[in-house]
């Protein structure tokens, strides 16, 4: 590997982190100031149609104590809900309520501003050219916080 690759793994790392920061500034900015990036990570798992709490634990890589006493927070902050679950009269469904897809939405639209600001940096082509990349070697859907 040539030397000027060496620090890959640390620009991903530092990639991923900014990421993050920007969407978690774009939902604060739009008023959810009371959520954490990490509760952003279990949205992505409870949309769109809702996830257990040991479904939620396994999406972020905590024990279900963690997911759970992270759930509990997000029911009495109002961004999710528990419901009896269609097929399982044990566990609960945890789904988004209306504030917590607002919150969603209002991530979506901070994540398209961060790619709209990389790709006026680096230029639309080599934008889509990063993605492409990206996308052959990093298997989708594994995106958990890195720390708590």
């Amino acid at each position: 590997m040539p030397p000027h690759a060496q620090d890959l793994p640390l620009l991903l790392l530092a990639a991923a982190a900014e990421v993050t920061d920007a969407i978690h500034q774009g939902t604060v900015e739009a008023g959810f100031t009371d959520i954490r990036p990490s509760h952003g990570f279990a949205f992505v798992r409870m949309a769109p149609a809702g996830a257990t709490v040991v479904e939620i634990a396994e999406h972020l890589g905590v024990t279900k104590q963690a997911a759970s006493q992270l759930v509990d927070e997000l029911v009495k902050k109002g961004y999710a809900e528990r419901n009896p679950h269609p097929r399982d009269a044990r566990a609960k469904l945890i789904t988004l309520t209306e504030r917590g897809w607002a919150c969603t939405r209002a991530a979506d639209a901070a994540a398209a501003g961060f790619t709209e600001r990389w790709a006026a940096a680096l230029g639309p082509a080599a934008a889509v050219e990063l993605r492409n990349m990206l996308a052959h070697v990093v298997v989708p859907g594994r995106v958990r916080p890195s720390a708590w």
